[in-house]
């Protein structure tokens, strides 16, 4: 069983009922269990009692008690883990280590692959619950503005008042966001550069918790007819290619649904490296495409990166632009295929 967590509403959360957003982040806990949390004033937003039906707003703090595991029901009575216990010094050095920006607003982290943004079932540790170590002067706990998936790094936006929450989530809303991201794809895409208009729909998993759930595309004429479908855009471009093997993509999302980008390139038949789920696990190429591994030296990690994030600053007064140097698994990779970081433009779509 996790101990008490306070969990950031992030930008795309913006608007959510309360128990639809407990839904989704607790799939195992039933509303029933939901309401009567609720009631005894066990889940609380920004330390007040709150409504099934209350909106949440990007920054808010959700306070969620002690929760048992999936399919661990009998663990609901077990002693709770102290709620305030300080962080270590390593972890204070190792979350201050990430920074690569900071103001009086805003805090940019470099995300590392692997270390979740927020807790769920099987992630004692994670981004969210070590952000009292970015305090610094400050007098509140910095808030998650986005997230990123687990095994994607990269520019990870934190806002250090609820004011900068705000003015971010605004900015992420009305799209005035530009964001980037870098992968290393098997095969090279045809044609090299283009926009990505298929729709997502999620599919079930399999076993306890739907594990193993994923996103399917969907030709953008039968979006209208598949229920849950939603559309979604991709603009890709590629930096650099090995022959027909392997290829540097930039990829720049429009719309920002759920393992979007993942998805789009597995669907162009060139997977994202070391990407499993939605690529496949071989080295040889197999019905004209190639799977998600490139065997040799090549990390089995994923090859996908949020490398530079171009948005507003909450003060008003200028433009911020965030650049994350690749992680340790991925200079790997562009070093040996020959590929350097400074070739790049900055924003390739932007020089277009």
């Amino acid at each position: 069983m996790a101990g008490v967590q306070h969990l950031t509403v992030t930008g795309d959360e913006q608007d959510s009922r309360l128990d639809r957003w407990f839904k989704r982040r607790f799939p195992h806990i039933g509303h029933g269990r939901v309401e009567k949390l609720l009631r005894k004033g066990e889940i609380r937003v920004d330390g007040g009692r709150a409504k099934a039906g209350d909106r949440l707003t990007s920054g808010q703090v959700v306070r969620v008690p002690p929760l048992p595991e999936p399919g661990e029901e009998g663990a609901a009575t077990a002693r709770t883990p102290r709620e305030d216990a300080p962080l270590s010094a390593e972890d204070v050095a190792f979350m201050r280590a990430l920074v690569l920006y900071r103001d009086d607003d805003v805090i940019a982290l470099n995300k590392p692959p692997g270390l979740p943004v927020q807790g769920g079932s099987g992630h004692s540790r994670h981004i969210d619950g070590l952000l009292d170590a970015l305090r610094y002067d400050g007098e509140e706990r910095p808030r998650l503005i986005h997230r990123l998936d687990k095994d994607t790094s990269g520019v990870l936006l934190l806002a250090r008042s609820g004011r900068a929450a705000a003015a971010l989530a605004a900015a992420f809303k009305s799209r005035a966001t530009v964001k980037l991201y870098w992968g290393a794809v098997s095969g090279t895409p045809r044609p090299r550069a283009g926009t990505i208009r298929f729709g997502l729909v999620k599919e079930p998993g399999h076993g306890p918790n739907q594990a193993g759930e994923k996103m399917r595309c969907v030709h953008p004429d039968e979006i209208e007819g598949i229920e849950g479908a939603k559309r979604a855009v991709t603009d890709f471009m590629t930096v650099a290619a090995l022959g027909e093997r392997a290829a540097w993509v930039a990829l720049k999302p429009v719309t920002g649904r759920t393992h979007q980008l993942r998805a789009h390139m597995s669907e162009m038949g060139c997977p994202i490296v070391g990407d499993g789920k939605y690529g496949t696990n071989r080295i040889e190429k197999q019905d004209g495409r190639y799977g998600a591994q490139l065997g040799g030296e090549i990390s089995r990690k994923l090859h996908l990166h949020a490398r530079l994030l171009d948005l507003p600053h909450p003060a008003g007064d200028r433009r911020l632009r965030i650049v994350a140097p690749l992680p340790e698994h991925m200079a790997r990779t562009w070093a040996s295929f020959g590929w350097v970081e400074a070739d790049a433009p900055g924003d390739p779509f932007e020089e277009t």
